[in-house]
């Protein structure tokens, strides 16, 4: 016996009724996160700060020490709400398409990371045909500005710091943007767990952070239609290399790659 199938507009409505769901599921998780939570982690912090005034000149070295990585504890948790918040905007923000000259879009983020390379010298290589691609500039940006800040935050043990950018195109209208870095890279054996919600691959006691940029990296690509990966070995540096929508054929090409030092 055969089952009728089921109708097409009745699957389309069935799916439309699933996603609504799901929005208003993510709608009182961010409401849960941003009030609820946030409050009971501001009592926290505040009755350590009570403690920690009551024992006053009392207080034993020790117990102060145990109230200093509770209060650790407590603010980094706020970042990770922090981060969780921003994870969430990305996947409900609405994408405006445009076309984006990524050479400018790109140089503008790296400005913007000046004050971050402060004291340092790095040396960043940039293809000179960087093409026009379709996306949101907004998401596109704050995406290419978690990529260049783990470039320049993993390869500052490099006294000789380099980040190359680099394209290529695809067959199918897209193509694909590499970040490569000369930093500690990782162990590719745990390569699937560099884009997950606060994952990170190293210690935070030598690389800060709470391991959200590559999860929302990977977020806004997704959100274009595109894939992403790394790729890497453990102290040979890392590269990122993200799929996104060409706008129209790029420009001559120039004689070789724009060099600048920051």
């Amino acid at each position: 016996m055969t089952l009728p199938q089921a109708d097409p507009a009745q699957r389309i409505a069935q799916l439309e009724r699933e996603l609504a769901q799901a929005r208003l599921a993510m709608e009182d998780f961010t409401s849960s996160v941003s009030h609820d939570l946030r409050a009971s982690l501001r009592h926290v912090k505040a009755y350590l700060g009570i403690a920690r005034e009551d024992l006053g000149d009392a207080l034993d070295p020790e117990i102060a020490a145990h109230l200093d990585t509770a209060a650790g504890a407590a603010s980094r948790m706020g970042l990770l709400m922090d981060g969780l918040m921003e994870l969430s905007r990305v996947g409900r923000a609405a994408v405006e398409p445009g076309d984006i000259d990524m050479a400018r879009l790109l140089d503008d983020v790296r400005q913007q990371l000046q004050v971050s390379t402060e004291g340092r010298e790095i040396e960043w290589h940039m293809a000179p045909d960087l093409p026009l691609v379709v996306g949101d500039v907004g998401l596109l940006s704050q995406m290419m500005t978690c990529l260049f800040d783990n470039a320049i935050k993993f390869s500052r043990h490099n006294p000789q710091a380099r980040i190359d950018i680099s394209w290529n195109r695809l067959d199918n209208g897209r193509c694909d943007i590499h970040v490569q870095d000369n930093g500690v890279g990782f162990d590719p054996r745990m390569q699937d767990r560099l884009f997950r919600v606060f994952q990170s691959l190293h210690s935070a006691r030598d690389f800060d952070g709470i391991g959200i940029g590559l999860a929302l990296a990977r977020r806004v690509v997704e959100r274009h239609g595109g894939q992403i990966r790394a790729h890497g070995e453990a102290g040979k540096g890392c590269r990122i290399s993200l799929s996104l929508p060409l706008a129209q054929p790029p420009g001559g090409l120039a004689a070789g790659p724009r060099t600048s030092h920051a």
